[in-house]
């Protein structure tokens, strides 16, 4: 029998005190929703990050833990490189008086499993009377630790309720794990140590990487240590102790401690195995670890990050949620590591980084965590050299940076093939990694975004400046002239419904701007750093260059709005077929459409998977007048499925430019909801990185109003009327800002030692050094 309130599968409100909005709770047990809490509530630290599968196993279970950088490929013609699923160290099962636990047999009398944002653990509290009507009282509790970022914590704590126990406990080392069926590893050392630790190690198939696993166990029983007896089994990638306590009384408390670790040869202070093994030796107990753990994120993130929202309790705990995730999902560690699309919380899309990072994600630590930010645009300028092969196979020049990104050399590796087609039955042709090419511009204006706002000439000498010429070369090598002007075509745009369309909006605006600021870097480099420009123009050959991005900017095709102050989005979209899509707005499945039309047929409608024309009135929001904002959100977003994660977050901030309150928020509602909402099948692969992100920009940029046009700061908030106060603090040129916003007042604190220019609601002001500013 399982517990089950139909109406609510996540509560947000069960933290009280200093724990209000810090908790997410799922309230009952269901073995056919598994993947959704395994990925929302994963933890992580940026070096691994560990689905909350449960420490027993169950059928439709999907165990992973994630270490960042280690990617490997199979062995085979259609395989593309992919984050291995590594071994699993929390599998624990539990024979409690000769009956196994498992919720799925006897009777769950209570059941509850908490995220804590605030500590970053995982807790579950059970209360369950077994077939044998036994009834037990079971408290996990784990934690992937932030001060340690090679360790996972796990206690258990088993209270017999009807009668003495005789347990039997079997837990250890599992690298049995696959990727959906591929083994990335092959056989490695196994080994038990002093009868405490057991080790696995093991090896990736093609990109050689050595892994070392290690686990011990501490029991204790009403607080006196005990050592129970044990029996050691091995098998392929796999060592497993069984352990065997003297009974224990009813009502007494036997307490099992896990501490695992993992490290792998991309470790920069990799040596080798048995070093791995002295450093874990030297890991204290649990506590010890949490005490430390539970001091790095408060230190390092929460009084890092102080975003308060009043007025809506769950719109507080969604931005916490947000700000939790990219702290786990990011690589903060090592600049050679980058964010995989759904993070380190699952295998969808194989571990890979995509434009989300850029342009959904970075932004958070650019205005954030500067030096977060500066590595994560590190990891681009240092896999240039994958980008100049896949420009050179393309028959191009310069950078064309993969669609799909894994480790440094790697290049593309976006898969060929997809899903099937509904119509032919014939697996889907991935079109992204041959040519949905924007992403090059998005990684510029990344880099000069983050320049703009830290100020940071350092990054720029040593990869700013070469990351934006490189991709200006590769735009000017792929313009094709046509009659008097130069166009793209045979492209994917944001809007991934229309592919080998000519002429995106979004794609040529982005191109433009990107060869005219590569224009305007080499002038400024001729005047103030000719040194820098010559070494840079050996590499890249600039002079030439330089000639060929006059000429072809001042002549590459840029759609114009129409009568109507339309863009189109490409060549040929506002004359394909419209087709009423609001049963499929309204669908409750994300790709509904595709149950009744396939790519080919979706091609030739005025359908946007998302934001496409929208994001580029964002992105290069100066460019455009509010009129022209105004007609093509009217336009587009009826014709918008938002079938993809980082769709809304972008319409809201738009919708707070346009000066509709109430959209933006219900566009933020949706965003926020995707992965924390009562949908429980919407994150089975793991969570949408761009739409946690998203989150944030919605927050500091839509509703804090918070933008750098042209190189300066403007702030100009759409508090929701749902709220009665926002705060939150950004970095601008090293001045750390702290803003209060009512409805009644702004209230601007200025941290640093130097004042602060800006333009506020369209008046410039400046906030001096170690003061504050407040409006009337």
């Amino acid at each position: 029998m399982l517990l089950k309130n139909q109406h609510q599968a996540l509560k947000y409100d069960t933290g009280s005190g200093e724990l209000k909005n810090w908790q997410i709770t799922e309230t009952y047990f269901d073995p056919e929703t598994l993947g959704k809490v395994e990925a929302v509530f994963s933890l992580g630290n940026g070096y691994m990050g560990l689905r909350s599968a449960t420490e027993e196993r169950y059928a439709r279970e999907v165990r992973g833990n994630f270490i960042a950088g280690t990617f490997n490929k199979f062995l085979g013609d259609k395989e593309v490189t992919e984050l291995p699923n590594a071994a699993d160290m929390t599998e624990m099962s539990f024979t409690l008086n000769g009956d196994t636990f498992q919720l799925t047999d006897g009777e769950i009398l209570h059941f509850d499993r908490t995220l804590n944002l605030k500590d970053a653990t995982l807790s579950r509290t059970v209360h369950w009377r077994s077939p044998s009507d036994d009834e037990y009282k079971l408290i996990f509790t784990r934690f992937v630790s932030l001060a340690n970022k090679h360790i996972i914590a796990q206690k258990v704590a088993i209270t017999p309720l009807s009668r003495n126990l005789t347990l039997k406990l079997h837990s250890g080392i599992n690298g049995q794990m696959t990727n959906t069926g591929t083994q990335h590893f092959k056989e490695g050392v196994l080994r038990l140590y002093d009868q405490k630790i057991m080790k696995l190690e093991a090896h990736t198939t093609e990109s050689n990487i050595d892994f070392a696993h290690f686990s011990r166990h501490a029991f204790t029983l009403e607080n006196s240590v005990i050592t129970p007896k044990n029996t050691i089994f091995m098998d392929r990638r796999k060592i497993f102790t069984t352990f065997e306590p003297e009974t224990i009384q009813q009502n007494e408390t036997i307490t099992i401690e896990k501490i695992s670790g993992v490290y792998t040869s991309r470790d920069k202070d990799w040596k080798d195995a048995d070093q791995a093994l002295a450093i874990f030796a030297m890991t204290p107990n649990y506590d010890s670890l949490f005490k430390a753990h539970r001091k790095a994120w408060q230190t390092t993130v929460w009084e890092q990050y102080p975003i308060q929202i009043e007025g809506v309790d769950f719109d507080q705990l969604a931005i916490r949620f947000a700000i939790y995730h990219l702290t786990g999902m990011t690589p903060a560690h090592d600049n050679r590591m980058n964010i995989g699309a759904k993070g380190l919380s699952g295998e969808g899309y194989k571990g890979h980084a995509f434009w989300d990072t850029e342009i959904f994600v970075l932004p958070f630590f650019t205005t954030s965590n500067p030096k977060i930010a500066r590595q994560l645009l590190e990891y681009r300028s240092l896999s240039i050299p994958g980008a100049v092969r896949k420009a050179r196979d393309n028959n191009y020049e310069g950078a064309m940076f993969p669609w799909e990104s894994a480790w440094l050399e790697d290049g593309e590796v976006t898969p060929v093939w997809g899903a099937a087609d509904i119509i032919t039955g014939e697996p889907t042709k991935i079109w992204s990694g041959f040519i949905e090419q924007h992403i090059t511009a998005d990684i510029a204006f990344a880099v000069w975004q983050y320049y703009q706002f830290t100020g940071d000439q350092d990054f720029m000498e040593k990869h700013g400046y070469e990351l934006l010429f490189a991709t200006a070369v590769f735009w000017q090598s792929r313009l094709e002239k046509k009659d008097d002007r130069y166009e793209i075509t045979g492209v994917v745009g944001p809007d991934e419904y229309k592919e080998h369309v000519d002429n995106n909006a979004f794609t040529n605006y982005m191109a433009h701007w990107n060869l005219e600021k590569a224009i305007q870097y080499y002038d400024l480099l001729q005047q103030e750093n000719p040194e820098l420009l010559a070494s840079l123009s050996a590499k890249w050959d600039l002079q030439s260059n330089y000639q060929k991005w006059r000429e072809k900017a001042a002549k590459l095709y840029l759609p114009q709005p129409n009568a109507a102050l339309v863009i189109p989005q490409d060549d040929t979209y506002l004359s394909k077929k419209i087709i009423d899509l609001t049963p499929y707005k309204e669908a409750s499945q994300v790709g509904a459409l595709f149950l009744d039309y396939n790519l080919d047929q979706v091609n030739d409608m005025q359908i946007t998977k998302q934001a496409d024309v929208m994001i580029l009135l964002y992105l290069l929001e100066n460019e455009f007048s509010p009129e022209v904002k105004q007609a093509n959100w009217d336009y587009y977003e009826p014709k918008t499925l938002h079938d993809s994660s980082l769709s809304r977050a972008t319409h809201s901030i738009l919708a707070s430019d346009l000066g509709d309150k109430d959209l933006a928020y219900s566009m933020f509602e949706k965003a926020s909801r995707i992965d924390l909402g009562q949908n429980m099948k919407s994150s089975d692969a793991g969570i949408h990185s761009a739409s946690i992100g998203g989150i944030w920009q919605v927050v500091v940029n839509g509703f804090g109003g918070v933008r750098m046009l042209d190189g300066r700061l403007y702030v100009h908030p759409h508090l929701p009327e749902k709220w009665t106060e926002l705060q939150f603090p950004i970095y601008w040129k090293g001045a750390r800002l702290h803003m209060k916003i009512t409805h009644d007042m702004i209230e601007i604190t200025n941290t640093s030692n130097k004042d602060v220019e800006f333009v506020l609601n369209g008046t410039e002001i400046v906030v001096l050094a170690d003061s504050t500013f407040t409006t009337n």
